[in-house]
């Protein structure tokens, strides 16, 4: 939609003084935009529609939290099918967390319930993973309790400055994200890559609390400056 004129007002109507001289006769603003239309014609602007709350963005947020006990049950199985079915479930759900939040952000698709649900089923699916491994005695516990408490606070720093701004995505949590996926799947497949998955979760350990770090004080700098 195209601006009003300069010297219009509010409404985008031209006054009468200055519609009599660019065309003769008092009353007969136009549109820039649109000429010959009266202004009073003109559509009024309006701001595009809210999303609703059933889109594709949300429906993969749904779909991960519901993968989220059918991974549990395949992995405490214990049969070689059994970890690969595991695998493949923790890997569809991994692909829900990277579309989700890029499909909201390029299609306008942002909701309440999506601010909301992406990071609890984000957690859900890491945590699970996380203390299910322990549980069958493939993963250290302190492992699992630095990740998962870091997990914890960060999102409750995240709602704790949602009313204030968005702490935007940093490349060393894009990296976290990565590394832990890959990581936990390394322990979840029924093969032994023992050294591997080992390195790999070391290096995701590190991001995960190096970005904690940041995103916290990222979160105290955003609190600050709007008080």
């Amino acid at each position: 939609m195209s601006r009003p004129a300069p010297g219009s007002d509010r409404d985008g109507a031209a006054p009468a003084s200055s519609a009599a001289g660019a065309g003769g006769v008092a009353g007969t603003a136009t549109t820039a935009g649109a000429p010959g239309t009266p202004a009073s014609a003109r559509p009024a602007s309006a701001s595009p529609p809210a999303p609703g709350l059933v889109n594709i963005a949300n429906a993969l947020t749904v779909v991960r939290l519901a993968l989220v006990p059918v991974f549990v049950y395949f992995l405490v199985s214990g049969g070689t099918s059994d970890r690969a079915l595991a695998f493949v479930a923790f890997a569809l759900a991994s692909v829900t967390d990277l579309l989700d939040g890029e499909l909201a952000r390029r299609r306008g698709l942002i909701t309440d319930f999506g601010k909301i649900a992406d990071p609890i089923a984000d957690k859900a699916l890491t945590g699970s993973a996380l203390i299910t491994l322990s549980v069958l005695g493939e993963l250290a516990w302190w492992v699992t309790c630095i990740i998962v408490v870091r997990e914890l606070a960060v999102t409750a720093l995240r709602f704790w400055v949602i009313r204030h701004g968005v702490i935007a995505a940093s490349r060393g949590g894009k990296l976290k994200t990565m590394l832990q996926i890959v990581a936990i799947s390394l322990y979840v497949l029924p093969w032994h890559v023992t050294l591997l998955r080992e390195i790999v979760m070391g290096a995701a350990l590190v991001v995960t609390v190096v970005t904690g770090v940041d995103y916290t004080a990222r979160a105290i700098r955003l609190r600050r400056a709007v008080h």
